[in-house]
């Protein structure tokens, strides 16, 4: 599935990229065509110029006044032909009629004399006779009127109508530009100025090649790079979609098991045709306790898909930390003695003057012994004893954070162990922060194992995960949620057999 999604957007940047490098293109080599071709016209049409300026008219009659001019066909092209020959350029000169009278050409055009002076692409091709001739109407289509009126003042009509070429060898190609020659109302004659196309097709064939060329490899390296960056996209997208997957089977699982242990004890009690009430009750508490794990895990559930769509709204007030910490020592204490275990609730409270540590136990901290829950904490001194615990935060959140860390200690510490929770203030830069810390002499968690503490379901003993009723997996990545939403940070040190300190660091200051 997501090397067919990761194709199909490589095949889209690809072929997007084509089409706009093949419109960029086609402007560009547009545009240099026109370029070469206005550049061309605008040489004919000097040259034009320039002879019409070179030109030597002088009187039919010499000794009338007022009467019929000519040109001087010798002194006015004497010295053009050299000239037109070295810059690939032909001059034609016609009498008013339309008769050819002088050229630079090797042998004359057979076609048809047309005014336009903007340029006029005309094929030629050779006849049978051996002579150049314009390409006949089925090869090419050339409108206008010859010049057969030596007194027509009209405007003859030009065509600049790209001509229809033949396949063939003996073919040439020139770009014309004709002009009338006039003095007054008199028409001398015409000029026709040619160059040869190949000064236009030479340069666009090679560009065709070279952007060819071009487009072709920036086109493999938009298919590489459409496909490594596809890759890239793709990859929040697997990385969600296994998450997603792995969190919907380890969800399935923990809903199965307590399912189908209420749905057994059910059975069993149904089917028993003389139920003993004992029996019955201890059924009844069996789906009861199951019952209130299915809902627990429901609501964590819920709470994480709330925090993912982000519709969670925390309800910040002013909480004392200390107070609600001695709170939730209080509601663990049961458990803690029922396992021997020492919970205890160390307070670093800020001096006025100097720094001091106050701590209170809560149970079984043993006077004048060394203990590995010493607490060294520089506390701002300008806060006072009244307000230096506390914070902006949501109380419901915080009081399920502390409990979720504080029911971990309890569950994975040993008969005899020791938890602690410290609560001591700092201060970094302009921020005063709050930090608690729980630390136990449990069992440790294994290095290999720290990265994953945070995922959804995932526990390190996997054996005990299946004997253990306590617990869903999901403990520990609530309390990053909720650590998260009052900006805070969570981070977890432990050695193996040795134990484990988890702390949490909360601005005093509400930033959001």
């Amino acid at each position: 599935m997501f090397q067919t999604t990761r194709r199909r957007l490589a095949l889209w940047y690809t072929t997007v990229t084509a089409v706009l490098l093949l419109l960029f293109a086609s402007g560009f080599y547009l545009y240099v065509r026109e370029t070469l071709i206005e550049r061309i016209d605008d040489t004919l049409n000097h040259v034009v110029e320039v002879v019409g300026r070179s030109l030597v008219i002088e009187p039919v009659n010499p000794h009338s006044e007022g009467g019929a001019l000519r040109v001087n066909v010798e002194a006015s092209f004497r010295d053009n032909a050299a000239t037109g020959e070295d810059d690939h350029i032909d001059l034609e000169w016609f009498s008013p009629t339309g008769d050819l009278l002088w050229s630079t050409l090797s042998e004359p055009l057979q076609i048809p004399l047309h005014l336009d002076s903007k340029g006029e692409t005309v094929r030629m091709v050779r006849g049978a006779s051996g002579t150049l001739r314009a390409a006949g109407t089925q090869d090419v289509e050339i409108q206008g009127r010859s010049v057969t009126n030596p007194t027509d003042r009209e405007p003859l009509t030009t065509n600049n109508q790209a001509l229809k070429t033949v396949s063939s060898p003996d073919s040439l190609i020139l770009r014309q530009v004709t002009q009338r020659v006039e003095v007054g109302r008199q028409v001398l004659g015409y000029l026709r100025v040619s160059h040869p196309w190949f000064e236009v097709t030479k340069p666009v064939r090679q560009l065709v090649l070279d952007l060819s060329l071009g487009i072709g490899l920036m086109l493999a390296a938009v298919a590489a790079i459409g496909w490594f960056l596809s890759g890239l996209a793709m990859e929040p997208v697997r990385e969600s979609y296994q998450r997603l997957k792995q969190f919907t089977a380890d969800a399935s699982h923990e809903l199965r098991s307590p399912i189908a242990i209420i749905q057994t004890n059910v059975q069993v009690a149904l089917t028993d045709p003389d139920p003993d009430p004992q029996t019955q009750q201890q059924h009844l508490k069996v789906v009861e306790r199951l019952t209130r794990r299915l809902g627990r895990l429901v609501d964590d559930l819920l709470f994480l898909a709330r925090q993912d769509s982000g519709i969670v709204q925390a309800h910040r007030v002013s909480v004392a930390l200390d107070g609600l910490l001695r709170d939730v020592i209080e509601e663990q204490q049961t458990l803690a003695e029922e396992k021997g275990i020492q919970l205890g609730f160390s307070l670093a409270e800020p001096a006025a003057k100097s720094v001091s540590n106050s701590t209170t136990a809560i149970q079984g901290e043993a006077s004048g012994a060394s203990s590995p829950f010493s607490i060294t904490a520089i506390a701002p001194p300008q806060l006072t004893q009244e307000t230096w615990s506390t914070l902006h935060a949501d109380r419901d959140q915080l009081a399920r954070l502390f409990t979720n860390l504080v029911g971990n200690a309890l569950q994975y510490t040993p008969s005899g162990g020791m938890v602690l929770v410290k609560l001591q203030s700092l201060k970094r830069s302009s921020n005063a922060l709050l930090q608690v810390s729980v630390s136990d002499t449990g069992i440790g968690i294994p290095p290999e194992a720290l990265p994953r503490l945070f995922d959804r379901f995932y526990r390190v003993d996997q054996a005990r995960t299946q004997a253990s009723t306590v617990g869903s997996g999901l403990g520990l990545a609530i309390a990053q949620a909720i650590v998260e939403n009052h900006q805070g940070q969570l981070h977890i040190d432990s050695v193996l057999a040795q134990g484990t300190t988890v702390t949490v660091t909360l601005p005093q200051r509400d930033d959001g």
